[in-house]
């Protein structure tokens, strides 16, 4: 016998206990469990015993099933897990019949075991997959391989990215593109001035069911997907950018005191035009450190120029072949968490960042003259994270302080503030970085 029990929500510490067969879950009259709540659908989830589990099934529900913090469509429950119906957080034990079942199942005297570590030969096909997906993105967008990569490093990694470039430069396509290789939900959000939070996150409407009794419905606005297109995020009021920052950082959106998970992978990659700054909104301190990079996308060459007219003014069409899917990124982002790092690796970042700001005895002197503000532990968080993503990608287990250097740049611009001094000379936080990359050595013996 299972037992369902509910830990946060309307009813919390009710228990339910569930026999064989098939148990729908919903908050209409004729469901085996009864959930009452406008995040529940009046039909929205099975549990059925089948062999050695419980199978359970999202029956097509607005605001969808999640086990242990993962959207699911329909799993086995073999063990001890948490559910979250909409908003409604249970808690589920599967019951001594399934133990025993599986006990039953395995050879007398064999014990499960347990892959632990990161398998070389699994990066190194990660990396053959890197070069499918780069390949791919070629098909489409000429040129802009740094850029290409930055974003797949920025994705391994489970962060979010600014993309700053004029019009015209694709920006948008290359983000519909690498979702469509990655086989990801995508949705894309125009920012301007009249756009209101609820635009983004959802809004509550009021619904009545064939009793006749109202009861307010969340309806889940385009943040609700795996990768989410801001363009133009600095078109939009402070008030409304906002609304992306607990989305962004706890991956989760809280609407009518209610707490909704978004759908693993999330990114929310945000453009911006560097001409026009009349009537926009610059972005705060606090929302551009939520940004892992911030990537400039400049314009291309000559001849990439020529091969962009002559691909885009035919009717040829690309179909594009899917390479990765949103399951096989949630794995790679745990490689990435599992992969180790070296202490001297993590040392020469967290120098690098610390050397940025101008109030420290060590920083340079070009820091202390040009810099107003330097970069916080999120960017030495960034960089190493980064940096193993990087490695992941190129099929190596080992990380170096190489790869530190090549992402210091987009992790880096968007976190140092220069002083009057540097803006009137002219002086770009790029400079400052590249500068700061060749003053600062790695760490030595004696760090040690």
């Amino acid at each position: 016998m299972a037992i369902l029990t509910i830990t946060d929500g309307p009813g919390a510490g009710q228990q339910y206990e569930i026999e064989a067969g098939k148990i729908t879950v919903g908050r209409v009259e004729g469901c085996d469990i009864i959930l009452n709540h406008g995040s529940i659908s009046r039909q929205h989830a099975t549990l059925t015993l089948v062999p050695g589990a419980w199978k359970l099934e999202d029956l097509g529900s607005q605001n969808g099933v999640f086990v242990n913090d993962q959207k699911v469509t329909g799993c086995l429950l073999k063990g001890p897990c948490d559910i979250l119906f909409g908003s409604i957080h249970v808690h589920f034990e599967p019951g001594s019949e399934i133990a025993s079942q599986q006990e039953a199942a395995l050879p007398k005297g064999k014990a499960p075991v347990q892959q632990a570590g990161i398998d070389p030969e699994d990066v190194k096909n990660i990396g053959k997959l890197t070069g499918n997906i780069i390949n791919e993105f070629g098909r489409v967008i000429v040129g802009q391989k740094q850029v290409a990569g930055e974003l797949l490093i920025a994705i391994a990694a489970g962060g979010h990215c600014l993309m700053i470039g004029l019009p015209g430069l694709a920006k948008t396509l290359m983000v519909s593109t690498l979702a469509q290789i990655l086989k990801l939900q995508f949705k894309r959000v125009q920012f301007t001035p009249d756009l209101m939070p609820s635009d983004i996150i959802g809004t509550d409407i009021l619904d009545v069911d064939d009793q006749g009794k109202r009861s307010f419905r969340f309806i889940k606005g385009p943040v609700f997907t795996n990768m989410l297109l801001a363009d133009e995020i600095n078109r939009t009021p402070p008030k409304t950018q906002a609304a992306l920052l607990e989305a962004m950082q706890e991956k989760q959106v809280t609407a009518s005191n209610q707490l909704f998970k978004l759908p693993p992978p999330f990114f929310v990659l945000a453009t911006q035009n560097p001409l026009e700054q009349e009537g926009t909104y610059p972005l705060p301190e606090a929302q551009l450190d939520r940004f892992m990079f911030n990537i400039l996308v400049d314009y291309p060459e000559a001849d990439e120029e020529e091969q962009i007219v002559m691909a885009t003014t035919t009717r040829q069409e690309v179909e594009l072949n899917v390479v990765l899917t949103a399951e096989d990124l949630v794995r790679i982002q745990g490689i990435v968490r599992d992969l180790p790092v070296s202490q001297h690796v993590v040392k020469y970042a967290t120098r690098l960042v610390r050397m940025t700001r101008p109030k420290s005895e060590d920083s340079p002197d070009f820091i202390k003259l040009h810099i107003h503000c330097g970069a916080g532990p999120r960017a030495a968080q960034c960089l190493v994270l980064g940096a193993k993503a990087k490695a992941v990608l190129q099929g190596r287990v080992n990380v170096s302080c190489a790869d530190v250097k090549a992402l210091a740049l987009p992790v880096l611009r968007h976190r140092l503030f220069t002083n009057f001094t540097a803006d009137s000379e002219g002086i770009t936080t790029d400079d400052i970085v590249k500068k700061l990359l060749a003053a600062v050595p790695e760490p030595s013996a004696k760090d040690y």
